[in-house]
């Protein structure tokens, strides 16, 4: 057992409510990308994620908060899991209200609490950069009245990342967070990539309980006065019914928009892991070996003819030919059939609008 591992003071808050709508039509409402084994490596991304920090932090100490109706999925695919450690939001409210609320819970367990929150659906490869990188990170906010953002040194001038630039400061391995940037423009983003002082925004964080919330209830006070007016039933048997009354009360808001783009005490540890947030379907094609034409796949059924830099997803045992295309995502489910420019993926987010508009949400 590592040395990290041994203090039962630090936490991991694992965020799995999203709907994964940028990855339709593999990614449903009624079982989202979170719990799909996107890239067809053996396990869901929820669970690679759950297993990735069972070396890093005590498994009790391990959470989980999404919504009431995954609460199924994630039982099923985290047998690990303590059912108490199980957080149910009764409804989206984006990620400020869900990581308050789960870090006032631990933090009612714990005041000595180092929490790092981190999102069920990234990819993150070289685990022991990570892993150094996170014990770093435990150690910092153990010591510093500070909020920590993990952020990685950019490898193109991507678009679809949020952006922080940071004081340089050779001395220390924690840099001052000066801006964040959240998806600029490709004009913008090549900007950013030639100054040499923006990293990609990871959405990974880590503070100590105590100054997370101090800092909470300075910067985001309705949701702050809201949460401790239930402190003294967080963790008791009347915390679901007091939830659901108060949620609907809660702002709808990010966390890096209502906490640490406005704290002055915000600091960002530059790492060189690989990674990706897995937010639109080329970072599917990014993160799968491709053939000599650049045709990535994760059936290995697909027959290519004449073609070059696609991308084809289709389910395990389904025969599936494609001839004379170039620079196409190919989706194929039980259902629904999707064939884009790949340099076009944001437009899926116009195609389930649409399908809505039309009253097709049985596909969604």
């Amino acid at each position: 057992m590592n040395e990290l591992k041994k203090s039962n003071n630090n936490y991991v808050i694992i965020m799995a409510g999203g709907i994964g709508s940028r990855f339709w039509p593999q990614s449903r409402i009624s079982k989202p990308k979170q719990f799909l084994d996107v890239l067809n490596t053996g396990k869901t991304l929820i669970k690679s994620t759950f297993d990735r920090f069972q070396d890093t932090v005590p498994i009790d100490n391990i959470y989980v908060v999404t919504t009431t109706e995954y609460y199924g999925l994630v039982i099923d695919q985290l047998d690990q899991l303590k059912p108490e450690n199980l957080i149910l939001e009764p409804e989206r409210k984006n990620t400020a209200p869900c990581i308050g609320y789960a870090c006032y819970k631990i933090g009612k367990i714990n005041p000595k609490a180092n929490i790092l929150i981190t999102p069920s659906d990234h990819i993150i490869l070289g685990e022991k950069k990570f892993e150094a990188i996170v014990e770093n990170a435990f150690k910092f906010v153990d010591r510093q009245q500070a909020l920590v953002t993990i952020g990685l040194k950019p490898t193109k001038p991507a678009t679809g990342y949020g952006y922080i630039q940071y004081l340089e400061d050779e001395a220390n391995l924690f840099k001052k967070v000066k801006t964040f940037t959240e998806k600029p423009n490709i004009e913008l983003a090549m900007t950013f990539i030639q100054s040499g002082d923006f990293l990609w925004n990871a959405g990974i964080f880590v503070w100590n309980v105590q100054v997370f919330m101090k800092k909470f209830e300075k910067y985001l006070p309705e949701i702050g006065e809201l949460l401790k007016t239930v402190w003294e039933d967080l963790n008791t048997v009347k915390e679901s019914a007091i939830m659901n009354n108060v949620y609907s009360q809660f702002s709808n808001i990010s966390i890096d928009y209502g906490l640490m783009e406005k704290s002055d005490e915000v600091f960002v540890i530059p790492a060189d892991f690989e990674w990706s947030d897995l937010g639109s379907w080329s970072s599917i094609y990014d993160g799968l070996d491709k053939d000599y034409l650049g045709n990535a796949t994760t059936n290995n059924m697909v027959k290519i003819y004449d073609a070059s830099n696609n991308l084809i997803v289709a389910p395990k045992g389904k025969l599936v030919i494609i001839q004379g295309l170039e620079g196409k995502c190919v989706v194929d489910t039980k259902d629904a059939l999707m064939i884009m420019d790949l340099n076009k993926e944001q437009e899926v987010k116009n195609f389930t609008s649409d399908l809505k508009r039309d009253k097709l949400e049985k596909f969604l």
